[in-house]
């Protein structure tokens, strides 16, 4: 061989080489982004199912709660009703739990509804900064 081919011939598997190289330290470092961003995906989603069951567990016991103290003024009512010394008394007795009683459930529902909203909240929030993420990955891989 020459030595013009010979100086090719050894550019071009240096030019390989170094190409080769590069592909590789390419490839490991998409890999490890893969990995953090999989393990990242997979904490938040873990984030995401501890604050629901928190918040499970805390509408749980307000639910709880409530039921008992509805019960015990139902039984508080209806011992007051009975020693109703008249059928307007009991009528006033009963429209007067009646409209507590309204008023309680209306209150409970929307405390319910507050906690609930609150949840979503809480648990969708890990999640959709994810989304974001992969999001963000996306425009930095289109570039």
């Amino acid at each position: 061989m020459n030595a013009d081919a010979t100086k090719t011939v050894e550019e071009f598997t240096a030019e390989a080489q170094k190409t080769l190289e590069t592909n590789v330290e390419t490839l490991t470092k998409s890999v490890e982004d893969a990995t953090t961003f999989g393990r990242e995906t997979m904490d938040a989603m873990v984030l995401s199912s501890k604050r629901a069951a928190k918040a499970a567990e805390e509408m749980n016991a307000e639910l709880a709660a409530f039921a008992k103290k509805s019960y015990e003024d139902g039984l508080a009512a209806a011992k007051d009703m009975g020693a109703a010394k008249s059928v307007t008394e009991l009528f006033e007795k009963q429209a007067t739990y009646t409209k507590s009683n309204m008023d309680a459930m209306v209150a409970q529902m929307t405390k319910v509804s507050e906690m609930v909203a609150a949840a979503s909240k809480d648990c969708f929030e890990p999640l959709s900064e994810r989304m974001t993420a992969a999001t963000d990955l996306m425009k930095v891989e289109r570039a």
